[in-house]
């Protein structure tokens, strides 16, 4: 995600409804983000749909390597013959 220019990336929400189409060109060409505000306060923001997409893989990575983490602290791991046995199972079910 890119630097927030405050004069050019926080706007506020009367702005942002006048300019609706403007600003969402802006946003899908330049990748940027725009933080709305409203009564002087943020309220809002507004990405790329690509953005977003980048935003939710990185959080789902994220998650999973915190679940892995989390079993190995409590011990719940798998030897090499466990997870291949595991794996194969797996196979096995979706070839059905």
């Amino acid at each position: 995600m890119k630097n927030i220019l405050v004069a050019n990336d926080i706007i506020p929400v009367g702005q942002f409804k006048s300019g609706l189409a403007k600003y969402l060109k802006e946003i899908q060409n330049k990748h940027n983000s725009l933080i709305i505000t409203q009564n002087g306060k943020p309220a809002g923001v507004l990405i790329s749909p690509s953005e977003f997409d980048d935003l939710r893989q990185t959080k789902l990575f994220i998650d999973s390597i915190s679940r892995g983490l989390s079993d190995s602290e409590r011990g719940e791991v798998l030897s090499t013959s466990q997870l291949r046995s595991e794996l194969q199972k797996t196979r096995v079910g979706k070839e059905r």
